[in-house]
């Protein structure tokens, strides 16, 4: 681990200063940020960590309906709090890690890493949510941009997201379990005006939505109506633990679980 300076700042504009510097990183909760700076593969001339800021911790309901959570509040607060108004949602969280990973990590820190195999930008993505930061509303088909990479600008902080709760929801997850992210996990929500489906830990570009299977979905919501359809290899992720091929049936078949489920 390299040398570093460690401020703490207590309110988003103060972390947006902080942040300013040259070579500086903001912290959330630590859990891909710590193991990167031990095996020196970041090097921040400073720290800027989130966990003082309490105005972005904690979930609550606007007058609109939606479930929105602080950048900065932990898995383990969304498994307890989101539970009564989303409850698709707070099970998912409850799932991420281990009890050390969800008291720690946070929902911002989560997204703005976009790890290709990481479970809420699939929550995210599949319930349509706006991601809010200091200086803007990022809409969830806007903000996933690749493996690792969002349109979060430098500087930019996650302080709110904002989820619209689906009629029907439900997340399916095969863990892999060496690290406890996803070998490959679908989420399925279900809306008045259609349904959406997205994907986490299959493909090499990240999460995506499979919209032959929301189209097929919105018709019938019902697991019968995936029969039909399959997902291609081409673009999945190729490793120890799953092949191509393996990943793009999982899609397929998890999602016939979410729509069971949920429905």
């Amino acid at each position: 681990m390299y040398a570093f300076d460690f401020v703490r700042p207590t309110s988003v504009a103060d972390a947006v200063a902080a942040l300013g510097e040259a070579d500086a990183q903001a912290l959330g909760g630590g859990q891909t940020l710590i193991p990167a700076l031990k095996q020196r593969l970041a090097s921040p001339s400073t720290l800027v960590s989130l966990g003082a800021i309490a105005e972005i911790r904690g979930v609550c309901l606007d007058d609109d309906g939606r479930v929105c959570i602080g950048g900065g509040t932990t898995h383990a607060t969304v498994a307890r709090q989101a539970a009564a108004h989303y409850p698709a949602l707070a099970a998912m969280a409850g799932r991420i890690g281990d009890p050390a990973v969800r008291n720690r990590g946070t929902l911002g820190g989560s997204l703005a890493n976009n790890d290709p195999s990481a479970c809420y930008p699939a929550a995210v993505l599949a319930s349509n949510a706006t991601v809010i930061t200091n200086t803007r509303r990022i809409a969830a088909d806007d903000y996933f941009q690749g493996m690792f990479t969002t349109a979060l600008e430098e500087g930019e902080l996650i302080t709110e997201v904002r989820f619209p709760v689906p009629q029907a929801a439900n997340y399916q997850k095969f863990v892999q379990p060496a690290s406890r992210f996803a070998l490959t996990a679908v989420f399925v929500a279900r809306f008045a005006d259609g349904v959406r489906v997205a994907v986490t830990g299959a493909s090499e570009e990240g999460v995506f939505r499979w919209t032959e299977a929301e189209a097929a979905l919105s018709d019938s919501f019902t697991p019968g109506a995936l029969a039909a359809l399959s997902v291609p290899a081409d673009g999945m992720i190729d490793d120890l633990h799953g092949t191509p091929e393996y990943r793009a049936h999982l899609v397929r078949v998890l999602t016939g679980r979410a729509v069971a489920a949920a429905g």
